[in-house]
């Protein structure tokens, strides 16, 4: 698509699109910073088997980091060089510190406009890409901003989760909980929230059955969708589990259907086997 000269449209790299998307609606990442015990390196980097193979011999979760400040500094100073002005989308800031240190960073800066997507993932990306399409129209930062955060409830970002040994591992599960799972053999549904992660719906069996279980209970309660764009998005999962996703997409009636991997960011938090579809659910009523 014709891109605007004028508004630079950002996020950090937790957005998981793939280089083809981000080259296609001009959008720009801030790389997170991953830990493999004593080895830095930048989120966009490692794969999401990496991270899985560094948690099954080490038994640790890799450490992520957000920018800091100066950082982003440096970083929208020169997006607004070349483009003008910035409107970034951060993760949550209930899950990152990423959100704070962009807005101390704009505030030594003219027309950047930082905007907490209170989501991950590619439910940050929905918001990235309408913020591209308007901004290709020939709006201002400040109106680009402003109409892409009036959009952030309608986020519907969720996924169905094979194991929650990675969210206990971060602390985002109790001890009780994933001795529930396992017993019980249980596969999570995960809803984000008011910028958190929630347990939603309880699973069993196998993940393709899960799935395709998941799906159906999500699309009928998020049953407003922007049908314009939809993502299937995921760590890891057979092919076979990928095509049950996209086939209830695209019955759902999604005009694009985008399948993207997590970065390692998200995937140091999620762990293997997990899947999700994610939309904009402020379509009309029904």
């Amino acid at each position: 698509m014709e891109t605007s000269k004028t508004v630079a449209i950002s996020a950090e790299t937790t957005v998981d699109l793939t280089p083809d998307l981000l080259a296609a609606y001009d959008i720009h990442t801030m790389p997170f910073q991953i830990l493999l015990g004593e080895e830095c390196r930048n989120d966009g980097e490692v794969t999401s088997q990496e991270i899985i193979a560094f948690v099954d011999r080490t038994k640790v979760l890799p450490r992520t980091a957000a920018p800091n400040v100066e950082a982003y500094t440096a970083y929208f100073s020169a997006l607004v060089e070349t483009y003008g002005s910035v409107v970034h989308f951060c993760l949550s800031k209930e899950m990152s510190g990423a959100y704070n240190n962009a807005c101390l960073a704009a505030k030594t800066l003219e027309n950047v406009y930082v905007i907490d997507s209170r989501t991950l993932s590619t439910g940050i990306a929905l918001l990235t890409i309408y913020a591209a399409k308007l901004a290709a129209t020939g709006l201002d930062a400040k109106e680009v901003a402003e109409k892409a955060a009036a959009r952030v409830p309608a986020v519907q970002a969720s996924f169905a989760l094979k194991r929650v040994d990675y969210l206990y591992k971060g602390g985002r599960c109790s001890a009780l909980a994933l001795f529930g799972a396992n017993l019980m053999k249980i596969c999570p549904q995960i809803i984000v929230k008011d910028g958190q992660m929630i347990a939603g719906k309880k699973y069993r069996g196998s993940f393709d059955k899960v799935v395709d279980a998941y799906c159906k209970d999500t699309l009928a309660a998020f049953s407003t969708p922007d049908l314009e764009e939809g993502f299937v998005t995921l760590s890891t999962a057979d092919p076979e589990v990928i095509e049950i996703a996209v086939r209830h997409m695209k019955e759902a009636g999604f005009r694009h259907v985008h399948v993207t991997y997590a970065g390692g960011t998200i995937t140091s938090h999620c762990g293997e086997n997990c899947l999700g579809i994610l939309y904009l659910n402020d379509g009309p009523s029904k």
